[in-house]
């Protein structure tokens, strides 16, 4: 790693003096990591969750004097019986000239073919004046348009107004719902525990085989939960209604946001609105904590079609009054152009099989 750190000459009147600029981080720069990291996945807990899970991690900081200005964390994912590695460089607030030449010289440490870069930069829907240059950069510094594995759109709620406002925001069929779901007497509690997380996996499955949709495995969300469970980042929630839990969410809260990334439902007792409870009581949640901004993690684009399966998860979110931000998208920086047009269709292929086979286990599931 010696060509990652670059040395710089610091002039005073009596001496010069040799100090680095750039170097990968210890668990001695944790605290400060944390404090400039842009998104819950660039936090140092997020590194040593993923190492659990078999990914390689990569922290390199880059300084002012001794002190932390910003830093990179990424993930290189072995691919199976290859001596490559894919990388993803998720979430930074940072995307310039430093940042592309430290990912090249990542990837030669980590025979990468490519490395996935999904920027946590976002302007509101029409107003695209950063996202659209930071496009305009990496497409001019070699990367091409990848497949994304964060939502190009999300809901952003300013959560800094009052109650009062916040509810006059909302769509008038959210509020009767919210309304509804009280008088129901559904009740939200937290329950940041193993037994959380087990009812959580509980529902999440139903949810699953419900929706043919695909989760993280338990395992996953095992090794999520034994990492962050101390870090003050996560936290679940349940939403009860007569002695039986019906929605279960799993919040993070970073640096005065919160975000909405896992939640799950049961399909029983549904007309008493407890997700639109929930929601609610997360935007107060996070009022109470100090935050000034929710993030949904993710939502269609400006005008979707009705028979777009996540159309019902999009107008849910909508209700909420918050600002649909569009983000600057997944881009691939590429170092091996012909394996990584042969990986691409290998991808896509599979990607095909896997929703086929889902959709064949709804429809029996449905059948029976």
């Amino acid at each position: 790693m010696r060509s990652m750190l670059i040395l710089f000459l610091a002039r005073n009147a009596e001496y010069h003096v040799l100090m680095p600029l750039v170097r990968l981080l210890t668990k001695l720069d944790k605290t400060r990591m944390n404090e400039i990291a842009s998104h819950p996945m660039q936090r140092w807990e997020w590194g040593e969750f993923r190492q659990k899970t078999g990914v390689e991690v990569e922290r390199i900081g880059v300084f002012e004097g001794t002190e932390l200005i910003r830093s990179l964390q990424v993930f290189f994912h072995p691919i199976p019986q290859l001596p490559y590695t894919i990388g993803y460089f998720p979430k930074s607030d940072v995307i310039d000239d430093q940042t592309i030449s430290l990912l090249r010289e990542l990837a030669k440490k980590h025979s990468c073919l490519f490395i996935k870069l999904e920027p946590n930069i976002s302007e509101p829907v029409g107003k695209l004046q950063e996202v659209n240059r930071i496009r305009e950069f990496l497409l001019h510094n070699g990367c091409e348009l990848g497949k994304p594995l964060f939502t190009k759109f999300s809901f952003l709620l300013d959560v800094s107004k009052s109650e009062e406002d916040l509810l006059a925001m909302m769509h008038q069929k959210t509020r009767y719902n919210i309304r509804l779901a009280e008088k129901k007497g559904v009740r939200i509690r937290e329950e940041s525990s193993e037994n959380g997380l087990a009812q959580y996996l509980s529902i999440l499955h139903e949810t699953t085989q419900r929706q043919g949709f695909f989760a993280h495995s338990s395992s996953y969300f095992q090794t999520l939960w034994e990492e962050l469970k101390d870090s003050g980042l996560i936290k679940i929630y349940l939403a009860e209604y007569e002695n039986k839990t019906l929605v279960s969410w799993i919040v993070f809260q970073h640096n005065n946001v919160m975000y909405y990334p896992y939640g799950a439902s049961r399909s029983v007792s549904r007309d008493v609105m407890a997700s639109n409870l929930m929601m609610w009581e997360m935007i107060r949640v996070a009022k109470r904590d100090g935050c000034t901004l929710f993030d949904m993690w993710g939502s269609l684009g400006p005008n979707p079609h009705p028979k777009d399966p996540w159309f019902g998860f999009h107008k849910f979110k909508e209700g909420y009054g918050g600002v649909l931000h569009e983000f600057v998208g997944s881009y691939d920086l590429v170092f091996y152009p012909r394996l990584y047009k042969i990986f691409r269709k290998l991808d896509e292929l599979r990607w095909t099989i896997l929703r086929f086979q889902a959709g064949l286990q709804s429809f029996f599931k449905i059948k029976k």
